[in-house]
């Protein structure tokens, strides 16, 4: 089955180099809806390919308007962009658009709007600060939104800022832009938003040294998570920044390396991907759904498995329960000499592609549980950098 995605993949690459958008377009549809790959191969591949870059998918958004027919080749390749940025889309969750409700802060909290720049790039960011903070420098969680997604309606959803005001931390809520990735998903499968100081690991990295900077924040107790595309992006913040996280959430999303183009981006979600060895293990809680059908659930394994890393040095025990909302779960620990989780993974019998525990003021949540959000609070306190 895998051999016939890559197949499938492999042809719609040809018919888009061969221009034949519309056609690569349906077929990656299809492919990603579990059809064949079709046998035949049709696409030419004479002097009127299109040549394209499919690894990238922040052109200006001016591209969706170029001309159709063949004005210039500059025009074609600017059409591509645009197709290939709705393809993207395709293959992660489609957020029915919602305007965020209003948060009503508890007196004297803040939910601050703020802004990074720097030579890696601009984002803007929220960062919750709340009401009452214990004396001396406090945890800073950094949490990452799925596609389409803001960070108001990521907020609503976890009830992180709640927890906040519970545990005393500070949770900054950076934003991706539209003309970055048009379905403001963060690029995870781009090799340049994969490495240290580059791209959208560079920036992400710069707002926490803001926060540094302007907060009384502990370094040693930072921590990042994320959903879908947001969880992807966060194992590779710890992956590239293994000494300023002290501790990775990823929910429904992917290993670091799952993939590094259009091609394997698709085939990573659809069918899992094992992703790199890392340099250095980091501390990791997953939760995925068993039926998500936008990310294969086997990317929570392999994101464990870089969690532990080749000589783990852990006991492994497995529980399995019920949420207060009804879900059966099966919860396998990984545990140090000292009893502090090195991985947890959480997977949730009946879940799709959703927070788990989420309120349904947000968008792509699951209120039937178990508590995700908490979860990874309690997860993250038990860690801090040596």
């Amino acid at each position: 089955m895998k051999h016939s995605f890559a197949r499938g993949m492999s042809r719609a690459t040809d018919l888009t180099r061969a221009g034949k958008l519309d056609e690569a377009t349906a077929l990656i549809q299809s492919l990603l809806k579990g059809a064949p790959a079709p046998a035949a191969d049709t696409a030419g591949t004479g002097d009127d390919a299109i040549e394209g870059s499919f690894t990238r998918l922040d052109e200006p958004v001016a591209a969706l308007k170029a001309s159709p027919v063949a004005t210039a080749t500059r025009r074609a390749r600017k059409r591509l962009g645009a197709t290939l940025r709705d393809i993207a889309a395709a293959g992660m969750p489609n957020t029915h658009s919602r305007t965020p409700a209003a948060t009503d802060l508890p007196q004297n909290a803040q939910f601050l709007s703020l802004t990074h720049s720097s030579a890696q790039g601009s984002r803007d960011y929220r960062l919750y600060v709340p009401a009452i903070l214990p004396a001396g420098p406090v945890p800073l969680i950094v949490m990452m939104h799925g596609c389409t997604q803001s960070p108001e309606d990521f907020a609503n959803g976890t009830g992180m800022n709640q927890l906040a005001e519970e545990f005393g931390v500070l949770i900054a809520w950076p934003a991706q832009t539209n003309g970055a990735n048009m379905q403001k998903c963060w690029n995870w499968f781009r090799p340049e938003d994969q490495v240290r100081d580059r791209g959208e690991p560079g920036v992400i990295a710069g707002i926490v040294t803001d926060i540094l900077a302007s907060h009384e924040v502990d370094p040693a107790r930072i921590y990042i998570a994320g959903l879908s595309a947001g969880g992807a992006i966060a194992a590779i913040m710890g992956a590239a920044y293994p000494e300023v996280f002290a501790a990775i959430g990823v929910h429904s999303g992917l290993p670091v390396g799952a993939a590094r183009d259009m091609p394997s981006a698709f085939s990573a979600m659809r069918s899992g991907a094992e992703g790199s060895a890392l340099g250095k293990s980091i501390p990791a809680i997953v939760f995925h759904g068993l039926a998500d059908s936008t990310v294969h659930p086997s990317n929570g394994d392999a994101v464990i498995a870089q969690s532990l890393g080749p000589r783990p040095g852990t006991k492994r025990a497995r529980l399995d329960g019920v949420s207060e909302g009804g879900r059966n779960y099966r919860l396998t620990r990984h545990s140090l000499p000292n009893g502090n989780s090195k991985a947890e993974h959480w997977e949730i019998d009946g879940a799709g592609h959703a927070w788990s525990g989420g309120q349904s003021s947000g968008s792509y949540t699951d209120p039937k549980g178990p508590d995700a959000s908490r979860e990874m609070v309690r997860f993250f306190l038990q860690h801090k950098q040596d």
